[in-house]
C-alpha cells in the first residue's frame, strides 16, 4: 500500500526523522490559511499523487499553468493561485502514463535553502533476506537513471536483523556522501531512525529523494515515498487509515474485498485463473498468440462460488476487455465450483464478449458438464495453448 508524502513525512517524524513543516490541503480555500501558518516567505506547494517525477510532470489543462506538479511561491498569492490553478488538473508524469492522476491534495511545505542533494533509501532485498540501504550522491534525478549511467555513485549494503543498524551503517553513508563532522554525526542517527521505523511499520520501501543539506548544516528529509507490505497491514490499523483509494484502480479495490489477487493491465483478454504461477503462463501465451492481457487475476486455490462471481463481475466491469479466458486447473479449487461461479456471473451481468474455458482436475467432467448444459456461448478448450489460440482468434474476429 502507498501513501501521499506528507503522510509519509508524519509516519517519520515520529521517529525522529528531520523533515521540513507543511500543511496538507483539500481545497484552495485552505490555501491562505495554511500559507500564514507556515509563515514563509518561501513555501513549496506539492501535488500529492502515487507517482513519482511529480516536479517535472505536466498538467493537461491549460489553466493549470506552465510549471509542474511542484512549485515553488514567494508570497501568499503564489500560494494561492497554485493551489486553485493545481487542484483538480490532471498531472501527468514519468510514472503515470498518459492517462496522469488528478490532483485532489497538495502539500505546502517551508522552503529550504539547499547546499547539496543526496539520495537515500531502504528496501527488502529479496536476496539476501534484509532490509538493504542505497545510497547516491546525485540526489533529486531518478535512481534508474545513475544506475544505468553511472553506476559506481551507487553503494548498496544490508542490515543484519540480529544486530540492527550498527556504527558502521551510519560511517558507510557518511563516506558515500563525502560527511563529515557532525554532519557524519547526523548521517549515523537519520540511518538508525529510518532503519527503525521501516521495521516498526513494515515498510516495503522508503525512499528519500533529496535527502539534503541545509546552508544551516543539517540533514533533512525534503522528500519521502513510502510504501507498506499489504499483507502486515491488520497489525497496523493506524497505517491502512491513511489509505487513499481515489488513488488506486476502483476493481482493484473490489477485488481486495473478496480477498482475490488483481492487478489491471491495458490490454483487451480478461483472465481468471487459479495460482500465481498459472497466471503468468496464462499472461505469456496470450501475447505469443498476438493479444494482450487486460489483467492478472488469481482467484486462489481454495475460492467460492461467490468468490469466482465476484472475480468474473470484475474482469466484465473493465470496458477494455473484448474476450474472456477462464483458466483453471483444480487442484484444491474444483472445476465445478468454478463453473457454477461463471454461470452465476453471466446469468447476472450478461455475456457480451467471447468467453472460452479451460478446466483441467478435480472435478474436471462436472465443471465441464455444467458448463455444456448451461445453453450459453461458451467456447471449450482441451489445454491451455487450445485456449489461448481460441480466445485471441475470438477476440480478432469480433473486432
Amino acid at each position: 500500500m502507498n501513501i501521499h508524502e506528507y503522510q509519509a513525512k508524519a509516519v517519520l517524524k515520529e521517529f525522529g526523522v528531520p523533515v521540513s513543516r507543511g500543511v496538507a490541503v483539500m481545497k484552495a480555500s485552505e490555501a491562505e490559511a495554511a500559507a500564514k501558518e507556515l509563515g514563509g516567505p518561501l513555501w513549496v506547494v506539492k501535488s500529492q499523487i502515487h507517482a513519482g517525477g511529480r516536479g517535472k510532470g505536466k498538467f493537461k489543462e491549460a489553466s493549470a499553468g506552465e510549471k509542474g506538479g511542484v512549485r515553488l511561491a514567494k508570497s501568499v498569492e503564489e500560494v494561492k493561485q497554485f493551489c486553485e490553478q493545481m487542484l483538480g488538473a490532471t498531472l501527468v508524469t514519468i510514472q503515470t502514463g498518459d492517462a496522469g492522476k488528478q490532483v485532489n491534495r497538495l502539500y505546502i511545505e517551508d522552503g529550504s535553502d539547499i547546499e547539496k542533494e543526496f539520495y537515500l533509501s531502504a528496501l527488502v532485498d529479496r536476496a539476501t533476506s534484509r532490509v538493504s540501504f542505497v545510497v547516491s550522491t546525485e540526489g533529486g534525478m531518478d535512481i534508474e537513471e545513475v544506475a544505468h549511467n553511472t553506476p559506481e555513485k551507487i553503494v548498496t549494503f544490508s542490515v543484519d536483523p540480529a544486530t540492527g543498524i550498527m556504527p558502521h551503517h551510519g560511517r558507510t553513508v557518511a563516506k558515500t556522501l563525502g560527511l563529515t563532522g557532525d554532519l557524519a554525526k547526523q548521517a549515523g542517527v537519520l540511518v538508525g531512525q529510518l532503519y527503525t521505523a521501516f521495521v516498526t511499520k513494515d515498510m516495503e520501501m522508503l525512499e528519500i529523494n533529496p535527502l539534503i543539506i541545509t546552508t544551516q548544516g543539517q540533514l533533512k528529509c525534503l522528500d519521502a515515498k513510502v510504501s507498506f507490505d499489504s499483507n502486515s497491514l491488520y497489525r497496523h490499523p493506524e497505517i491502512m487509515a491513511l489509505r487513499d483509494e481515489s488513488e488506486e484502480d476502483a476493481k482493484e479495490i473490489e477485488a481486495s474485498k473478496f480477498d482475490l489477487a488483481y492487478i489491471a493491465l491495458d490490454g483487451t483478454i480478461g483472465c481468471m485463473v487459479n495460482g500465481a504461477g498459472l497466471a503468468m503462463a496464462t499472461m505469456d501465451i496470450i501475447k505469443l498468440y498476438g493479444e494482450f492481457p487486460a489483467n492478472f487475476l488469481d482467484v486462489g486455490g481454495g475460492a467460492s462460488k461467490e468468490k469466482v462471481t465476484a472475480a468474473f463481475k470484475i474482469i466484465t466491469a473493465d470496458p477494455n476487455v473484448k474476450g474472456i479466458l477462464v483458466n483453471i486447473f483444480g487442484g484444491i479449487m474444483k472445476c465445478d465450483v468454478i463453473a457454477e461461479g461463471v454461470l452465476a456471473a453471466v446469468k447476472e451481468v450478461g455475456l457480451q464478449v467471447p468467453l472460452v474455458v479451460r478446466l483441467e482436475g478435480t472435478n474436471v467432467e462436472l465443471g465441464k458438464k455444467i458448463i455444456a448444459g448451461s445453453g450459453l456461448n461458451v467456447i471449450s478448450a482441451d489445454d491451455l495453448d487450445d485456449a489461448a489460440q481460441k480466445i485471441v482468434k475470438a477476440v480478432k474476429e469480433a473486432a
